[in-house]
C-alpha cells in the first residue's frame, strides 16, 4: 500500500527535481543564501486557497514573504496558530508589514454567505457568517451576484481590525515598534490585488481606517445594488 502510495506522488518528487536543479543553474547560491536565515519584512495572512500562491502574487521570492493561511483569511483572538505565526513575525522577524489579504470567489466566504453545512469547518467559518450578520444591511442593498464578493471585502476589512486588536500589534506599537497592517483582497480572474483598507500603523488611526474603508466599500457597491 505504501509504495503503491509513493507511485501516486512520484511525478510530484520528479518535479521537485526539476525545479531545484532549474533553480540552482539559474542562481548556484540560490539555495546556500536561502538556507542560511529568512529576514522577510512582510506576513501575509491569507487564504488556504490553492489559487492563492501569496509569494507569486507579489513576486517575492523564498524567504522574503513569511505566510499564515486559513480557509477565509480569518484572524480571532483564540487561534493559537495565527498568533504565534503573528508573535514570531513581529517580535523574533521584526516584520515591517502585515497584510490580510482574501480573494474573491472564497469557497469558505460563500458557504457562510448562503448558510451551507460541511461539518467541523462549519464552527470555523462561524466567524465569517458573524461578519455576514454585523453587516447584513450593506449586503441587503446589494445585487445577490455581488454579495459574496462584497462579503469577501467585509471580512478582509474585520479581520484587518482583528489583527490590529491583538496583544502582540498592540505592544509592538506601544513600544515603538514600525508596523503597518493593511487589507487586501485578490482578484481571481485578473490575478489583480486591490487595496481595501489603507496602512494602519497606529492604535490612534484603527477607527479612522476602520471607517473610511466602510465609507469606500459602500461607495464602491452602490451602483451594484
Amino acid at each position: 500500500m505504501c509504495q503503491q502510495e509513493k507511485s501516486h506522488l512520484a511525478h510530484l518528487l520528479d518535479n521537485n527535481r526539476e525545479w531545484a536543479k532549474r533553480t540552482q543553474a539559474r542562481d548556484p547560491e540560490f539555495f546556500k543564501t536561502l538556507s542560511m536565515q529568512q529576514n522577510p519584512d512582510y506576513l501575509w495572512i491569507g487564504c488556504s486557497d490553492s489559487r492563492v500562491p501569496a509569494n507569486e502574487i507579489v513576486d517575492l521570492m523564498p524567504g522574503e514573504l513569511f505566510v499564515h493561511r486559513n480557509v477565509a483569511n480569518v484572524v480571532v483572538h483564540t487561534d493559537h496558530n495565527c498568533l504565534s505565526v503573528m508573535q514570531y513575525a513581529v517580535e523574533v522577524l521584526k516584520v515591517k508589514h502585515i497584510m490580510v489579504v482574501g480573494h474573491y470567489g472564497c469557497g469558505g466566504v460563500k458557504a457562510a454567505l448562503d448558510g451551507a453545512k460541511f461539518g467541523l469547518i462549519d464552527n470555523w467559518l462561524r466567524h465569517v457568517v458573524d461578519v455576514k450578520e454585523k453587516h447584513q444591511a450593506v449586503l441587503r442593498d446589494i445585487a445577490e451576484l455581488k454579495q459574496s464578493d462584497v462579503l469577501c471585502e467585509l471580512n478582509v476589512i474585520e479581520q484587518v481590525r482583528n489583527v490590529c486588536r491583538t496583544a502582540i500589534v498592540q505592544d509592538a506599537w506601544n513600544r515603538g515598534q514600525t508596523l503597518q497592517i493593511h487589507g487586501w483582497v485578490y482578484g481571481l480572474a485578473d490575478g489583480l490585488l486591490h487595496e481595501l483598507i489603507q496602512a494602519v500603523g497606529s492604535d490612534e488611526l484603527v477607527s479612522s481606517k476602520y471607517e473610511q474603508a466602510m465609507v469606500s466599500l459602500l461607495t464602491r457597491n452602490q451602483d451594484k445594488a
